[in-house]
């Protein structure tokens, strides 16, 4: 069985969901379909969840009445027979009512994560009984039957494998499955969220719940490129990632993958195919666990960075200081992405400052802390990729952006240098012309 998940920009009209249509119906394998949200429902449902704290009935109302007409809209143009369109209209009538009923009650993270949750639900609903009025056989399954994921960060397959299990089994046998992504339940059994992008995380976690032959994310893209796209010229499809080098470009910045989307087939040895629906000839990138070619591959950037100093000109090299300065951190679920140390400072990364006041705070009673936000990590991903015969030309970017940090050692696949955001597309530009531009080779 293979995973196909289709982004919200892949869902996003009635003529892309054709597309869809012809890319399911292209083989007789079966399959696993993950939808996103139609594309901007999901931004909606936020402002919604806005309007709710607010007690905002006036923009409820009329979030909620954008929300229904586009979907009938869609129902309008890609349903023919009138009485599945009126059933289908009433469906979604339901739905709108639904959520108007949560908009009334008092805000928590369950009702949050209930209505963020609306906009995959609508889409598969309509898709689904599309595909069926066309004569494409299907079985629409609910994530929150079986994605009972306890943990995000560390979700449990197997348990997720035996709820999918049993639903498959309790539904008939069908080439083709339709789910929803994002959507799952936590420890608790409430409906949550893999947060957002997190479509691709179902995937992949399907796939290793039943040990799919493959994985495919189909995107607006033809595959992972060696530079951001929308800021650089000149980009190239990246044709093989091994798995690290993929979850390093994600965690750094690579919008087109979620960034735990490898790691639950990691050690089930999927291959995850990123496939673009607007063409779907194009080879694409295989992400696996082969390695077709090491040294300098791609470049991703993370935005959303604020670097933090903390100078102590007497306790730094002091036994304890560091793992001191790490626990403030950790107490405040505050992950760090890059260090450097100097004889008397440490320089850091977080790119959460939910609690950046209690942390700096309390790292004030023993050091000098200096904070400063709106800073991008330019990431440089590669296996062995500080062998590579041109990964030296990186460094010129000193004689012309001032770079705050540089960090390489922690893994073998990244070189990140930590620059201003205001300089992070002049950067981009500059080591695509450096690393990839000049040595077309070295992204054959």
């Amino acid at each position: 069985m293979k995973i196909l998940k289709f982004g919200g920009t892949s869902v996003g009209s009635v003529e892309n969901l054709y597309k869809v249509k012809d890319i399911l119906i292209s083989d007789n394998d079966q399959k696993i379909v993950v939808c996103s949200a139609m594309s901007g429902v999901t931004d909606q449902l936020v402002n919604l969840v806005a309007y709710i704290k607010l007690k905002d009935a006036e923009g409820i109302t009329r979030n909620l009445h954008r929300l229904e007409n586009k979907h009938l809209e869609v129902v309008d143009t890609l349903v023919d027979d009138l009485m599945l369109k009126n059933s289908l209209k009433d469906g979604i009538s339901s739905m709108i009512t639904e959520m108007l009923e949560l908009s009334n009650q008092e805000y928590t993270e369950v009702l949050n994560a209930r209505v963020l949750t609306f906009g995959e639900t609508l889409l598969t609903y309509i898709f689904s009984n599309f595909l069926s009025a066309i004569g494409v056989t299907n079985r629409l399954i609910s994530a929150k039957d079986f994605m009972c994921v306890d943990n995000v960060d560390n979700p449990n397959i197997k348990k997720v494998s035996q709820k999918l299990n049993e639903v498959l089994e309790s539904n008939e046998t069908s080439n083709i499955y339709i789910t929803q992504g994002f959507v799952c339940r936590d420890h608790l059994h409430q409906i949550s969220t893999l947060k957002r992008g997190g479509s691709d995380y179902t995937a992949t976690i399907i796939g290793a719940a039943i040990n799919a032959s493959e994985i495919q994310i189909w995107t607006d893209i033809d595959g992972l490129h060696n530079n951001d796209p929308r800021y650089v010229e000149g980009t190239n499809p990246i044709a093989h990632l091994t798995y690290n080098e993929a979850a390093e470009l994600a965690y750094f910045g690579a919008k087109i993958l979620h960034p735990q989307t490898v790691s639950p087939v990691v050690d089930k040895d999927i291959p995850v195919l990123l496939k673009n629906t607007f063409d779907p000839k194009a080879a694409g990138t295989v992400i696996s666990n082969k390695t077709y070619r090491k040294g300098l591959k791609a470049i991703s950037a993370k935005d959303g960075i604020t670097a933090i100093k903390i100078k102590s000109n007497r306790m730094l090299m002091a036994h304890g200081y560091l793992r001191r300065i790490f626990e403030v951190f950790d107490n405040y679920h505050t992950s760090i992405d890059m260090i450097t140390t100097s004889e008397i400072a440490i320089s850091l990364t977080i790119d959460d400052i939910t609690h950046i006041d209690e942390i700096v705070k309390e790292i004030e009673g023993y050091a000098e802390v200096t904070v400063e936000q709106n800073h991008s990590i330019i990431c440089i991903v590669g296996e062995s990729v500080i062998n590579d015969k041109n990964s030296h030309k990186l460094f010129e970017i000193l004689n012309y952006i001032p770079v705050r940090m540089i960090s390489y050692g922690g893994s073998n696949n990244n070189i990140s240098i930590l620059v201003e955001t205001k300089d992070k597309i002049p950067t981009l530009r500059f080591l695509n012309e450096r690393l990839f531009l000049s040595h077309q080779e070295a992204v054959l």
